[in-house]
């Protein structure tokens, strides 16, 4: 079994969607999909999007929300949804010991995210770590850090929202 986490952008252009979706598409291709499990926060963006290819690639999908408001204090109605069709596809749904969304509920996430995984993939432009902190460069580096094998995923023409 094969334990892959995302990090990415959440204002990825619609343009964008299905380049990332592609590129994503083929990486997890490379694994067997009775021992694929996807890692995500599903948040908008990246997040939904590597939800929604591993669960096409028959993978099962863990969804790890950073807090008990997530949904409610957090996303947006266009999102409701997506998030709503993935937490019910999900085999298993964590929620951080968090009342309320915050910094320190996003880096627990995170941590959550990076601790259960073989490996991150990060839709991730390359840009430094915003010094906000929880953000997609803070991730990879926590990752690399750690030791966790990364997979940047940014293709072509993939842009965020100005």
């Amino acid at each position: 079994m094969t334990t892959i986490a995302v990090t990415g952008h959440m204002d990825i252009t619609d343009d964008s969607v299905p380049l990332v979706r592609g590129e994503l598409d083929r990486v997890l291709a490379a694994y067997e999909p009775e021992g694929l499990v996807g890692l995500s926060c599903i948040a908008k963006g990246s997040d939904s999007v590597f939800a929604e290819a591993v669960l096409a690639a028959g993978g099962r999908l863990v969804v790890v929300l950073p807090s008990h408001d997530y949904r409610e204090a957090k996303v947006k109605p266009e999102h409701v949804a997506t998030f709503d069709r993935l937490v019910e596809a999900a085999d298993e749904v964590l929620v951080m010991p968090h009342e309320t969304a915050s910094r320190q509920a996003y880096e627990a996430a995170n941590r959550t995210l990076l601790e259960r995984a073989d490996c991150l993939v990060a839709v991730w432009n390359g840009q430094p770590p915003s010094g906000k902190g929880g953000g997609t460069a803070d991730v990879v580096d926590e990752a690399r850090g750690a030791g966790v094998p990364v997979d940047v995923v940014w293709p072509d023409g993939a842009s965020r929202q100005a």
